[in-house]
């Protein structure tokens, strides 16, 4: 019987990122079919049943899923060069912060942005990251501190794949940093956070999960919980950025809140590793903010590794902390200063990234899942965590329709 679908890949080494207990999730069959966008099935060719006018011969290269950057605050307006020099003439991130640089600077330039020249530039810094593969990007709000700035910035995010071939996955972070007009009084924000924007965040549907700062630049433990129960009763997923520059026990609390994912953890109690587990929970590591912030508190990762703790890698593409709009680059961070395997990485920027999205229709290479793949002229998938600006997929196809060279 003869099976009707929109393309078939042919001659292909396919690395489905599957838990198979292969390598990378290898697959002997060497032929793909798809059909409406997703994987229709994946065969050995001296068995093609698989029937479309559209074949493509892979010429023996590798296919991949379409990457998946889980952490990005990639919508903002200005930039910040000038606390680029202030930390090389020794001044810290905190403190930086404390003198209201940081975020608070960023926030009047995106305040201040339109919403086309904030949608402009948001494109231009997406369009980089698809380049290298990816096909489904994580945007934060964050800029903003007040509603419809946060507002704003959510639907700019939104508009990126009305331009772009690429899935949009947003997030609420409104506990970004408490903004000078609460400066006084950070519970007042936390309560307007609370009962104000969270509701109209859930009934426009401007993002899926809801995320924190926890920490001492941040917002408090108490706080934090009140953020996440006010999320978890309009239906909202948590994330949260913790134990980045302290241990105030952020990423224990989100577990309880059963978390997507904790992000960064460089300063991750391993006692606390259980309870992650326990909840599901991604760790998600942004070894380009530990990079650009020149730190040395590196996150648990043997321990990590020891307890079965899915392990995400992420851009955290921003405009102070790392202002890095290439994955692959981020990528060998993580085997050279975090000492993540190629095989880790790879998961990590795939079905394990996926995960800390809650998205279980993308990051592997299986029937009835997204058709998002990229075909690579590599010898070895290692090859993409090894070298640095060295590839570029030959090939990418976004539910399952080809792109064109961006």
């Amino acid at each position: 019987m003869t099976i009707q679908c929109d393309l078939v890949i042919n001659n292909v080494r396919i690395a489905s990122m599957q838990n198979n207990g292969e390598a990378y999730g290898l697959l002997l069959q060497t032929s793909i079919a798809i059909k409406d966008g997703k994987v229709l099935a994946i065969f050995d060719p001296s068995q093609d049943s698989y029937h479309s006018t559209h074949r493509v011969d892979g010429e023996n290269k590798w296919l991949l899923p379409g990457f998946v950057d889980c952490h990005t605050h990639l919508v903002y307006g200005g930039n910040r060069a000038n606390e680029f020099e202030q930390r090389l003439q020794g001044k810290s991130y905190a403190e930086i912060a404390q003198q209201g640089g940081g975020i608070l600077g960023t926030v009047l330039a995106t305040r201040q942005a339109s919403e086309q020249s904030l949608l402009a530039s948001a494109i231009k810094r997406a369009t980089r990251l698809l380049e290298e593969g990816v096909t489904c990007i994580e945007v934060k709000s964050g800029y903003g501190l007040d509603m419809d700035t946060e507002i704003k910035m959510l639907k700019v995010a939104k508009q990126i794949a009305e331009y772009l071939p690429v899935t949009i996955e947003t997030t609420y972070l409104g506990a970004h940093t408490v903004p000078e007009e609460f400066r006084s009084n950070p519970d007042d924000y936390v309560q307007f956070v609370c009962e104000q924007v969270i509701p109209i965040v859930a009934q426009q549907k401007l993002a899926g999960c809801v995320d924190v700062f926890c920490e001492s630049i941040g917002f408090s433990y108490e706080q934090c919980r009140k953020i996440f129960s006010a999320a978890q009763n309009h239906q909202l997923h948590i994330k949260a950025h913790v134990e980045q520059l302290s241990d105030l026990k952020g990423a224990k609390l989100a577990a309880q809140f059963q978390a997507l994912s904790v992000d960064h953890i460089e300063y991750l109690d391993p006692q606390d590793i259980s309870a992650i587990k326990q909840a599901g929970s991604v760790a998600v590591l942004l070894p380009g903010a530990f990079y650009y912030l020149n730190e040395t508190q590196k996150p648990p990762i043997a321990e990590l590794r020891a307890h079965g703790v899915p392990m995400a890698i992420a851009t955290d593409l921003n405009p102070g902390s790392s202002p890095v709009a290439s994955l692959l680059t981020v990528m060998n961070m993580a085997s050279v200063l975090f000492g993540l395997t190629p095989e880790e990485v790879l998961y990590g920027v795939t079905v394990h990234a996926a995960q800390a999205l809650g998205l279980e229709n993308k990051g592997q290479i299986k029937p009835g899942l997204d058709a998002d793949l990229c075909l690579w002229d590599i010898e070895h998938p290692a090859e993409l965590v090894y070298g640095i600006n060295q590839h570029r997929p030959d090939a990418k196809w976004f539910a399952g329709k080809a792109c064109k060279s961006i």
